[in-house]
């Protein structure tokens, strides 16, 4: 009998885990490679990157920032600027298809813009040399112990609400 119970405590336990993981919010990544974080920070350790669109379950948050779990079971921390509440479909096959993301979106994304976000900051900022932007993007890259040494060597620490 004492088996009977610990089964049962055992399959209650694993059905509350469940029903958690199911309750909590689930949100969508919305720039090219959502960083996954071990802290609250931009300058904590880098856990994965996660592409455009994963959906994410939210087990907690600290100020700007939400604990998440991935599909694929990879746990750590977003910058609420990288997620969405909206469910983010992509689909491939022939022609146009609905719901699916062009480049340009894909390329906007990974700036945190969306089209309406990029004219919007456009037209506030005539004098913006975006292909000297673009450029730069595309001409700098810096590994992750690169800039956590130049953050260090610069003195820079988070703030107390986890870095904004």
């Amino acid at each position: 009998m004492p088996k009977y119970k610990i089964s049962l405590a055992a399959a209650a336990l694993l059905l509350a885990a469940g029903l958690a993981w199911a309750a909590g919010e689930a949100m969508s990544v919305q720039v090219r490679e959502g960083q996954l974080r071990a802290q609250p920070s931009f300058l904590a350790a880098l856990v994965a990157t996660l592409p455009y669109g994963e959906r994410v379950q939210v087990a907690g948050e600290q100020g700007p920032w939400k604990k998440v779990t991935s599909s694929q079971g990879a746990s750590g921390w977003m910058h609420v600027s990288s997620l969405t509440p909206k469910a983010v479909v992509l689909q491939g096959g022939r022609g146009a298809a609905v719901g699916s993301a062009s480049g340009e979106e894909m390329a906007l994304a990974g700036k945190g813009f969306n089209k309406d976000v990029e004219a919007d900051f456009a037209a506030h900022n005539r004098g913006a040399n975006f292909a000297a932007v673009n450029k730069m993007e595309q001409s700098y890259r810096f590994a992750q112990p690169q800039i956590l040494a130049f953050a260090q060597e610069g003195g820079l620490a988070p703030s107390a609400g986890g870095g904004r």
